[in-house]
């Protein structure tokens, strides 16, 4: 009787401590669809472009995303870059957009940390399309302008990576240079 009791405690003990620990869900529910004036108000960014890049990211908080990088070639609002990445959810229930690379897209965007860190981010719910789908947005907009500003994007870590490096090399030139001079002024005493 009393093993019954311990594994019955146990059991609860167990599901308690399992509960106290709750997974992270989300679930993408939209709201009626702004028309293409609303989305153009509350968006930090409008233009269009192709995806020339996707890439999965997993925030510190342990939340996963994705960004896709656009090679821009009309710009309505927000930055005039000729590259610029978007974060989106992975689909699903976070309500991420399935960018295909080499598809070409009118993207609204707002700054948001929905995805971690601050970024331009656009969601299933915003009017987000395909170019050849957005005739409707495209007519409100009117003739966007080329992108003034030329920016590569391609992989703004390998410069940190280099200066890792070279900062290590030198650190590690300066303890061999003392290291030697100590040496060779024990030789001279």
């Amino acid at each position: 009787m009393k093993n019954h009791i311990h594994m019955i405690i146990c059991i609860f003990i167990s599901i308690l401590f399992l509960s106290s620990f709750p997974s992270n869900t989300s679930a993408c529910s939209c709201a009626q669809s702004p028309t293409a004036e609303e989305e153009f108000d509350r968006s930090s960014a409008v233009f269009s472009g192709k995806v020339i890049k996707m890439e999965d990211k997993r925030s510190l908080n342990g939340s996963a995303s994705k960004t896709a990088r656009f090679e821009v070639n009309n710009v309505w609002k927000g930055p005039s870059q000729t590259q610029i990445e978007i974060s989106t959810g992975l689909g699903g229930g976070d309500c991420g957009i399935d960018f295909k690379e080499g598809f070409e897209y009118l993207v609204y965007a707002k700054e948001s940390t929905m995805y971690g860190e601050k970024t331009l981010v656009s969601v299933i719910c915003d009017r987000t399309n395909q170019l050849s789908s957005s005739q409707e947005d495209l007519g409100m907009l009117g003739v966007g302008y080329p992108p003034s500003e030329e920016v590569d994007l391609s992989d703004p870590s390998i410069g940190k990576q280099f200066f890792l490096w070279v900062t290590i090399f030198i650190g590690v030139a300066i303890l061999l240079n003392i290291h030697f001079k100590k040496d060779n002024n024990k030789a001279n005493d």
